[in-house]
């Protein structure tokens, strides 16, 4: 595609608003330059080579933590406060520092690349011409609305034959438009030319993100280009994700500083009364300096100090720790085989590692429905032909088989022309075919006459049909592959080769297709010179046209409907009708004279439409199956059991979004009502959101009795759950523009909060942003949205977790995502295995962190009321330094990385263990509280016993001193902590028992080498405390108060955790203990029979076509001698079965067991019943 306006420079945001019409001239560089409008260039990444260490830099010291080590090491560098050296804190920052800048650099570079490929594709652009006849252009919109059915856009007349590039030079056009905006649906322009105006709307524009089909190629005019473009004003901007988290760390941070504040400011008093009544005394051999005048001034300078000696109780090793942890888990979900989708060898991909916790707290999931639950590929599954179905498959008793896909297909080696990939197996459809059938004849003749889609061969044999509507495509290729194929078309005829015979039919008239007919009929004259209608549509709108003589039938066909309907199938009714050609020629004048007026043009044509459709006869019914991408009932059901609340945002009309709701069991026909809000104007949608919602609250405290009657007997199943009323809600975008307006938005939140399932249909790609906004900024919940296009950007970027999915729609979502992977139901896994993991990892890491730097760190409080609040810390620098970072960092990384209460089978088994982290129970500020209220315990028993026996202790040689004292305190520190986070450890490797021992091997290792006497020759004046450790771990009596500072220490809290476990166990308790005991035993698993799920709802009108496509194939501008096009493969997908609606209803909890071969990435789903007495 060429476009003849220059690029220009980009302009600020500011001058976006501000403008009011768009001007632009073709072939007028200069014309153009004064408006500085946006360039072709965007931008997702946030920085570059120069503002890279200003911004890394600004946006890390937005950390407390990080701001504060700084004022430390400020601190530290002034030596009459200082009794630590500098290097024991800016080693630290420094590395902090630099590993979350390398990696920020890192996951920046690749947004770099995503935009160097964005930014090679169009701008917005007017169309001029193009390679087809009248300039007609065929796209595909998937990934502006998910729809990849052919859309048809058209040029004016006046520049369709500028076809040649003196031309193109010589077009001095200028429009005059509408500013940059977000509606897609909408333009509004005229362009100047040759003192005429011509009016330009949304069918003159190609919009960035549209994809050329069937058009070797166009030329246009770029209206838009860039950030402007209506694609990027719907994409949101980049911003930047913390976890809750990491925001609760920041706000404990600045409980800790005001601790630590607290214990210098006791300390610094303690000093001050200390150096006025005894200090004074010493001043004959400890003289104080001259910078140091008084007793309050000492005072204050040992504030100060003390800040520094207990600045570990906030270590920066906890922010290398945490980093180190996120990575580990971004690197197990990439590795991870069971995610991994060998049909395209795509695997997951963490694109981030900072939000890994998070996906094991959502509470709010919003999909897009098309490429994301579906395949968007429809295959035709039964139909109803003359009160006879067919598509099932019986047995030789006559009973129904389930199909599989060992289940034989129907041999079509009969039709030399069918289509290979087309697969049915019912063989008595065939049979009758074969017999001539006149009924089953006609059916198939009006599939393949009744349609707009157009043909392609381009060998013969080799024929691809490009349809408007993927249920289209579906419904001719079954008619090709039974022996009605439709081989060509021309304005005036359309050929079928109908069994082997070529046979072709005067088309004389379409009636074509709108939100409000929902049908669409097709007039012809056969062979013989008959005249014929046939239609096609919702069964609603056929059964209200129908002739009496098909009223039996009609029943019989409407009980067919329902069986199909109740199995998520998208139904259409048929018939047709013999005109008389009197009648039909009157007829045809009214519609030549109807198609000509100005004024109420639409309203004419539909009487005419509604006179000539009357008193049909009914043919049958079709059942289409919207292929659902494999496993995702499955796995929405499993993440309903979790507590997680599905919301579908999707560009497709309503009744196709529905149709998906009750394939995947978010409808259910015993919900107890689903509302539709449709209203056009904000009363309307108020009177009905508000209607809804007290529905909702008077039925549920009708049924509140029932529920407390459930309660009561709650105790008798560990995984009971109470079934309460459940409600749907159905949205339209129109309605939902001004449900989201500020004077209802909280009405439509509460509303959509008391409902199971919220679907809301053709939404805009910045209405899926708006909707995620709205639950970010009056919920306290974490959302995630997932999807596969374009149109899905920006919601994606506006929820607190962004999930793409590598689908047909292009890479635009994951490139703008935070996870990425081939398949929805691999969400399953990412929530409930890898999110609920690295939650429960993290959570425990910080709550033994906090422990053991508390229990390590107030040891010096302590100490501080026997040393005269001198400052002096209890152990030597050296341990100082290396606790944190050798002595203790790796069994809590280890613990961190690969800890797990319970086995990723039981993850998906109970989906209910995901419900602590909704609920922010393993780490919070009373977990904080509790575990930092056990170091502060423990480092009161780790000073207490070593200082009450040593009190009372000496060593052989008649003295004790304070080293030996200091290396007892750090032996039983170590060999406490070690001990304890053994105790926290619920799956032990091989790597957990390599670090704790190993670390506590280095320790001694590094104790006797930085004491030895080989060292103190080298550096004397660093290492003086020269065979301490040799000289007191040799005593038994030390030996002695170690062990029992250990067993104090620990039995305490083991002997709390037994309590808790024993007489208030958790979930996850029961089900490790499940898990340990079943170990033995082997698994033992009940699978429940599958039932066929019964409904009398009815599928409505499907077809998601373009009015005036009909009147388009009949003007025969859009017919061409030759063009290119690719077929899509259709998939298969394992069917969805009704069980799935029982366990959702069941009192017990129920379990999804998901069991993924590795590799093929297969999912297979039980339900367990089970009842723990434990």
């Amino acid at each position: 595609m060429s476009g003849y306006m220059e690029k220009t420079k980009a302009c600020a945001c500011d001058k976006l608003v501000q403008e009011k019409e768009r001007h632009v001239k073709a072939n007028a560089r200069d014309y153009n330059d004064k408006f500085s409008y946006a360039d072709n260039h965007i931008k997702t990444s946030k920085y570059n080579i120069f503002t890279f260490l200003p911004i890394n830099l600004f946006e890390q010291f937005q950390r407390v933590a990080n701001a504060y080590f700084v004022v430390l090491f400020i601190l530290q560098v002034i030596p009459e406060i200082s009794s630590l050296s500098w290097f024991t804190t800016i080693v630290p920052l420094v590395l902090v520092l630099v590993i979350t800048a390398v990696k920020d650099a890192t996951d920046d570079y690749f947004r770099h690349k995503s935009d160097q490929q964005v930014n090679n594709r169009q701008s917005q652009v007017l169309i001029g011409g193009s390679s087809e006849p009248y300039g007609l252009c065929y796209i595909e919109t998937a990934e502006l609305d998910g729809e990849t059915n052919l859309k048809v856009r058209q040029a004016l007349t006046v520049t369709s034959d500028l076809g040649d590039i003196v031309k193109l030079m010589d077009f001095d056009g200028e429009v005059i438009c509408e500013p940059p905006n977000n509606k897609l649906d909408k333009f509004t322009g005229t362009l100047f030319w040759r003192d005429n105006k011509y009016p330009l709307d949304n069918e003159k524009m190609l919009l960035r993100g549209c994809v050329l089909r069937n058009t070797e190629w166009c030329f246009g005019m770029v209206i838009f280009a860039g950030l402007q473009t209506k694609l990027m004003q719907n994409c949101g901007r980049t911003k930047f994700k913390r976890t809750s988290i990491d925001k609760l760390m920041n706000t404990l941070v600045l409980w800790i500083f005001a601790f630590l504040i607290c214990m210098g400011v006791i300390l610094a008093i303690g000093n001050t009364i200390w150096e006025s009544l005894i200090g004074r005394n010493f001043q004959v051999f400890l003289p104080w300096n001259e910078f140091r005048s008084s007793a309050i001034f000492s005072g204050f300078l040992t504030f100060w100090s003390y800040i520094i000696v207990l600045n570990t109780v906030v270590p920066i090793s906890l922010y290398v720790s945490v980093e180190v942890l996120r990575l580990g888990h971004s690197y197990f979900i990439n590795w991870d085989q069971r995610m991994f989708y060998s049909q395209t060898d795509t695997a997951a991909e963490a694109r981030t590692t900072t939000l890994n916790e998070e996906l094991g707290q959502v509470e709010f999931i919003f999909s897009d429905k098309t490429g994301t639950l579906t395949q968007n590929i429809m295959v035709f599954s039964k139909c109803s032909i003359n009160g006879q179905t067919y598509g099932d498959v019986y047995d030789e008793f006559d009973q129904k088989v389930e199909i599989t896909e060992k289940t034989a297909s129907v041999d079509f080696s009969f039709n030399s022309l069918c289509d290979r990939k087309f697969k049915f197996y019912d063989s008595r459809l065939v049979e009758a075919i074969k017999l001539e059938d006149s009924a089953v004849q006609e059916f198939f003749r009006l599939l393949a006459l009744c349609h707009t889609v157009m043909p392609e061969e381009k060998s013969e044999g080799n024929l691809v049909y490009q349809a408007q509507s993927p249920d289209e495509g579906a419904l001719v290729t079954a008619a090709r592959s039974f022996g009605f194929v439709f081989r060509a078309r021309t304005p005036e005829t359309i050929t079928l080769w109908e069994m082997g015979r070529a046979v072709t039919y005067q088309l004389l008239a379409i009636l074509d297709f709108n939100n409000v007919r929902k049908r669409m009929s097709v007039i012809v004259r056969n062979s013989q010179g008959q005249i014929k209608l046939y239609c096609k549509g919702a069964d609603t709108i056929i059964f209200d046209r129908l002739d009496p003589s098909s009223e039996d039938l009609m029943y019989t066909t409407s009980e067919h409907l329902s069986e199909f309907a109740g199995e998520g199938l998208r139904t259409l009714a048929l018939a047709y009708k013999d005109l008389d050609e009197d009648y039909f020629d009157v007829w045809m004048k009214k519609l030549l004279f109807a198609s000509t007026v100005v004024e109420n043009r639409e309203e004419q044509l539909a009487v005419l439409y509604e006179e000539i459709e009357q008193g049909m006869k009914l043919l049958g019914a079709t059942a289409v199956e919207d292929k659902l991408q494999e496993g995702v009932p499955e796995t929405i059901a499993c993440l309903n059991l979790s507590d997680i609340k599905i919301w579908v945002l999707t560009g497709d009309k309503l009744e196709t979004a529905m149709n998906i709701g009750y394939s995947c069991y978010m409808l259910r026909d015993d919900m107890n009502a689903v509302f539709i809000i449709s209203g056009h104007t904000l009363l309307e949608v108020q009177q009905q959101l508000r209607s809804a919602k007290e529905n909702i609250l008077g039925l549920s405290r009708v049924s509140s009795a029932e529920v407390e009657k459930t309660n009561m007997f709650a105790h008798e199943s560990v995984f009971e759950e109470n079934i309460i009323a459940e409600y749907a809600l159905v949205i339209n975008g129109h309605s939902l523009a001004h449900a989201l307006e500020p004077q209802l938005e909280h009405v439509l939140l509460d509303l959509a909060c008391l409902c199971k399932t919220v679907i809301c249909c053709r939404v805009t790609p910045m209405q899926k942003a708006q909707v995620v906004e709205l639950v970010k900024r009056h919920k306290k919940s974490v959302t995630l949205a997932i999807g596969d296009g374009a149109n899905d950007v920006s919601m994606i970027k506006t929820a607190h977790i962004g999930v793409g999915i590598s689908g047909q729609e292009g890479m635009q979502a994951v490139l703008a995502s935070d996870y990425s992977f081939a398949q929805f139901r691999y969400l399953q896994r990412l929530l409930l295995v890898h999110g609920r993991w690295s939650y429960f990892r993290m959570c425990n890491f910080l709550c033994y962190f906090f422990y053991k730097n508390f229990a390590f760190t107030l040891v010096h409080f302590w100490y501080g009321f026997f040393c005269g609040f001198s400052a002096q810390t209890v152990y030597d620098q050296w341990f100082i330094t290396l606790f944190n970072i050798v002595y203790t960092s790796l069994p809590v990384l280890a613990m961190g990385l690969f800890d797990q209460d319970v086995s990723d089978q039981n993850s998906l088994r109970y989906p209910s263990l995901y419900k602590p982290g909704q609920q922010n129970l393993l780490f919070n500020k009373r977990q904080f509280f509790l575990c930092t209220l056990q170091g502060v315990a423990t480092s009161f028993l780790l000073f207490f016993i070593p200082y009450g026996a040593f009190s009372i202790m000496v060593r052989e040689d008649g003295s004790h001193d304070q080293q030996a004292f200091a290396v007892t305190i750090a032996t039983s520190l170590v060999i406490v902590v070690s001990v304890q986070i053994g105790l926290d450890t619920h799956y032990w490797t091989a790597v957990n028992h390599f670090f704790i021992w190993g670390s506590l091997a280095v320790y001694f290792a590094i104790l006797f080498a930085l004491q030895s006497d080989g060292i103190f020759g080298i550096f004397p004046s660093n290492f003086p405390f020269i065979g301490t450790a040799r000289n007191c771990l040799t005593e038994k009596s030390v030996w002695l108060v170690i062990l029992l500072t250990t067993v104090v220490c620990v039995v305490p809290g083991l002997a709390v955790s037994f309590l808790r476990v024993d007489l208030f166990p958790t979930l996850a308790d029961k089900v490790r203990h499940l898990q340990q005991s079943r170990k033995k035993q082997g698994p033992q698993e009940q699978s429940l029979r599958r039932v066929r799920r019964t409904s009398s709802r009815r599928s409505a009108y499907a077809f998601s076509h373009q009015q005036g496509y009909g009147e388009l194939i009949t003007s025969g501008k859009n017919m061409r001698m030759s063009t290119d096009s690719s077929s899509c493969s259709p998939g298969r997908t394992a069917q969805s079965s009704t069980w799935i609606e029982n366990m959702l209803k069941r009192k017990n909890e129920v379990s999804c067991i998901s069991d993924e071969s590795t590799g093929a990435a297969e999912t297979s789903t039980r339900v367990i019943q089970t009842e723990l007495h434990l």
